[in-house]
């Protein structure tokens, strides 16, 4: 069959397309017009795609707008798209039309085939497949819906099990005392507890933001059609179809509000993507503070080892490198560089239409993906299995001139700076320097100056860096 094709045509014409292709001349004219990235439509943009035709055809057939005969086929060959069974026949570049026309008629003609073969006679992508519809907005609800089934199926999950996994392990930690650090210098001790705590809690604030961002992103402006005036829909579709989508997917999906905004703008996509960008600055944190600590082993902070996962070198035996935090930290530099493309892309509605759909889409969901997968094998494959390097922290903390902050209330802040500069010159440990230079009783010294004692500050004390 290859290299053998037949005649379709559109509004512009016939036009040959490959013979066993299930789309038609629409899709192989932006085939044709877009060779530019080899990129296609995210998969997760493909299931929503689908998603939303079979609800269409739900909704049109309920309202008696399409035979239910055909709305069944067309139904059942949606569904066949939403499960990804049609891909290879979904070939047009990310970099293509603006509005998404192109995307969009590729799912029309490839479910009016399938419906067609099944039903035994035509079924058209425009007057049936697209019925009550328009590019304009069923590409911007595709986008929304795709999103917010990805946060809700893949990204929450996977946070939550990275929080959860973080949890874990800072409660085996909480004996575990090392020397904090502020600018990268020494500064006052705290358990890996409580160092753990704080990217748990970027964490629970991330999710807060993210829920709180796709209930918008799951306001639909379906029913808009070209405008968002719902020209040549029946103003019971959108409700219907909504209602189906809701139904087919457990996502409180709504009719947003004013269907104007939802067609010329995407501030629900670039919002949303904004809370991704700093979810990958919290994780870029928890990648890099994972990094330092594993330095070493000699010759760094040798805090902790990571699991050595493969060889680092090609030309360094026994080097280990830390892997994971580095492709987290690769994966939220694209994150962020997407949220500028999704910035830019949403700035570009011009009038009643947003023209950078597609790469909204592409970006968006890229992002998504790669961070929820991400985020599975950094809670797995790095925090889940690394280990404390007691004795390294231990010496630390013996030497950190720092300590002697807990003496300010007794000897005053001068005369405990000059403990600290004295024991950092001599590299001794501030106990035996303040035993040389106060009169504090070696039993008291002893007490204020246990790092374990010195980590119960109080949840919410400050003080300066």
């Amino acid at each position: 069959m290859a290299g053998k094709t037949r005649i379709e045509h559109d509004s512009m014409g016939e036009l040959r397309v490959p013979a066993d292709a299930l789309y038609g001349a629409q899709t192989q004219r932006a085939v044709d017009n877009f060779p530019i990235s080899g990129l296609r439509m995210p998969r997760a943009f493909i299931r929503a795609l689908g998603l939303v035709k079979g609800a269409a055809a739900d909704a049109n057939a309920g309202l008696g707008l399409l035979a239910k005969n055909a709305a069944l086929q067309i139904r059942r060959a949606a569904d066949e798209v939403a499960r990804g069974d049609h891909d290879a026949h979904f070939p047009i570049d990310v970099f293509q039309t603006g509005s998404g026309t192109s995307s969009n008629m590729n799912a029309n003609e490839v479910i009016a085939t399938l419906a067609s073969r099944q039903l035994k006679k035509p079924v058209h992508p425009n007057d049936h497949v697209n019925l009550c519809q328009s590019s304009n907005d069923v590409i911007p609800t595709a986008i929304q819906v795709s999103a917010a089934l990805l946060w809700h199926e893949q990204l929450r999950p996977a946070l939550k099990h990275l929080k959860g996994t973080i949890d874990r392990k800072g409660k085996s930690l909480s004996r575990s005392v090392k020397t904090g650090r502020t600018h990268t210098m020494d500064a006052m001790p705290l358990t890996l507890a409580q160092e753990l705590s704080g990217w748990s809690a970027q964490l629970a604030s991330a999710i807060e933001r993210l829920d709180d961002s796709a209930k918008r992103l799951q306001r639909l402006p379906l029913g808009g059609t070209a405008i968002g005036t719902g020209i040549n829909a029946d103003p019971r579709f959108a409700r219907r179809a909504i209602a189906n989508l809701r139904g087919m997917t457990g996502v409180k999906f709504v009719q947003a509000a004013n269907l104007f905004e939802g067609i010329a703008a995407q501030d629900a996509a670039v919002e949303f993507s904004g809370q991704l960008n700093a979810l990958a600055v919290t994780l870029v944190k928890v990648a890099n503070d994972l990094r330092w600590m594993n330095s070493g082993p000699l010759a760094g902070l040798g805090e902790i080892e990571l699991p050595a996962l493969q060889p680092g070198s090609s030309i360094m035996p026994g080097k280990v490198n830390p892997v994971l935090p580095e492709a987290m930290a690769m994966v939220c530099a694209q994150v962020i560089g997407n949220h500028a493309a999704i910035t830019f892309a949403g700035a570009s509605g011009n009038f009643q239409l947003n023209v950078m759909l597609p790469v909204i889409a592409h970006d968006l969901l890229q992002s998504l993906e790669l961070l929820a997968n991400a985020a599975r094998l950094l809670a797995d494959k790095a925090i889940a299995g690394f280990s404390v390097r007691h004795d390294r922290m231990g010496e630390a903390l013996a030497r950190n001139p720092i300590l002697v902050t807990a003496l300010n209330p007794v000897i005053g802040y001068e005369a405990a700076a000059a403990i600290a500069k004295r024991a950092y010159k001599e590299n001794r440990a501030v106990l035996d320097v303040a035993k040389e230079m106060t009169t504090i009783g070696e039993a008291r010294l002893r007490k204020l100056l246990d790092p374990k004692t010195l980590t119960k500050g109080g949840i919410g004390s400050g003080g300066g860096g």
